[in-house]
């Protein structure tokens, strides 16, 4: 692998490798001293035109826990304001030593281009509509761990509730999930599918009440208003009653049901019970995961030393 730009570009042993090599990964962040020099000497730069605090420093912590030194790029603080173009941006980088780019940015497919224009390696944070392949991987990690099945989600029932049509993390999700066998449930508005979605190898249900008490995992969205070009719901408030999880809706999910969302939340939208209250639920978890993911994604790109070396201690 040379670059993750999108989740369509992983065989099935490319995505259990991964799975396979954050398990290392979590072993080591669960050390005194979470630190190897696994990736030492080399550069990684995040690049972000989209605001991002978590993906951002997950990615930069998982760098720093491989001994690899970073470089932070906002968009927002750079000579772009200045009239700078995105390839001169890639290529003064590239000049300075970068090994990989971690890029999001608000229109689909940048990652791509950028990959034609480095020749270091380019990982996908997120681009517009797209795809967020590094989140997909965290989440199918989190539910394969909890359900004891690392390679496989063959008889689970996965429900995505929320703005589909907006969401990157729901196409990421939808294409690994059912790749590894799981059954994947939508739960939206029509205004909020995508076009064409009869087409995804998915169910579709009109509200959280139809299925609440027969998933293994509740899978919530925030509300992308961000991306919303005119108005896709009456009121928030007509949502709330169809679509969150609510104290009572969260009291008939099945004993071992995973609750999960991608962050930042919007309480009292998407969800108006405290996740805490919910046994099944794995949202800090899916914050955890997601280090020893990106760490797994920055070794397998980054050619880093055997897997086994990760465990034979010698902290950097």
């Amino acid at each position: 692998m040379k670059h993750l730009l999108d989740t369509h570009d992983l065989s099935i042993d490319d995505i259990v490798n991964i799975l396979d090599v954050a398990d290392r990964m979590a072993e080591v962040n669960r050390r005194q001293v979470p630190k190897v020099p696994a990736l030492k000497g080399k550069t990684i730069a995040t690049v972000f035109f989209e605001d991002s605090t978590r993906t951002r420093l997950s990615f930069e912590t998982a760098a720093r826990r491989l001994s690899a030194d970073v470089l932070t790029f906002l968009a927002s603080s750079s000579s772009v304001n200045k009239g700078e173009s995105l390839r001169d941006t890639i290529e003064t980088l590239s000049a300075m030593g970068v090994q990989a780019f971690v890029v999001r940015h608000k229109s689909s497919g940048v990652p791509l281009q950028l990959s034609q224009w480095t020749d270091a390696s380019v990982i996908n944070a997120g681009d517009g509509w797209h795809q967020h392949p590094t989140q997909g991987l965290l989440d199918a990690y989190t539910i394969t761990r909890e359900f004891g099945t690392p390679t496989s989600l063959a008889g689970r029932t996965v429900a995505i509730v929320g703005d589909i049509k907006h969401s990157r993390v729901a196409r990421s999700n939808i294409d690994l999930f059912t790749r590894l066998g799981a059954r994947v449930v939508l739960v939206a508005p029509p205004s909020l599918l995508p076009s064409h979605v009869e087409t995804w190898p998915v169910d579709v249900r009109s509200t959280m009440d139809d299925v609440i008490d027969n998933v293994d995992v509740v899978y919530l969205l925030r509300m992308q208003l961000e991306r919303m070009q005119s108005a896709s719901i009456p009121n928030l408030a007509e949502y709330t009653r169809l679509y969150a999880l609510t104290p009572e809706r969260a009291a008939v999910l099945q004993d071992h049901a995973l609750l999960m969302h991608p962050g930042p939340m919007n309480r009292g939208v998407e969800i108006t019970v405290d996740p805490a209250d919910v046994a099944g639920s794995r949202i800090l978890q899916q914050v955890t995961n997601g280090v020893s993911i990106r760490m797994a994604v920055l070794f397998t790109l980054l050619g880093g030393d055997s897997v086994s070396s990760l465990t034979a201690g010698g902290e950097a």
